[in-house]
């Protein structure tokens, strides 16, 4: 995508925690809006829920690569246990020699 509104760094958006967002206030009165999971996905686009205009940010993707929240969140929408699965076969591992 080559036409972006603008170009915001991270550190000049402001984290929603109700939402769970990152969030910068749109020209058209809304606020342009992206969360930690798309951060940690690579994706730098946040777009307005109530216009057509979108922001590019800029960040350090190796900053939420390790991030909990977004794995917190993903297992949330997928239904998926494996943290809790990994867990528990990292508890019951034994290394023989």
């Amino acid at each position: 995508m080559g036409a972006y509104y603008d170009e915001i760094e991270i550190e000049d958006m402001a984290w929603d925690e109700e939402k769970r967002v990152y969030h910068y206030p749109c020209p058209c009165g809304d606020r342009f809006e992206i969360s930690r999971k798309q951060l940690k996905d690579y994706e730098d686009i946040a777009t307005c829920p109530s216009c057509s205009l979108v922001i590019r940010i800029i960040f350090d993707p190796l900053d939420y690569e390790d991030d909990e929240e977004g794995s917190a969140e993903s297992n949330e929408e997928s239904g998926s246990d494996s943290d809790d699965e990994f867990e528990d076969a990292m508890e019951h591992l034994t290394i023989t020699s």
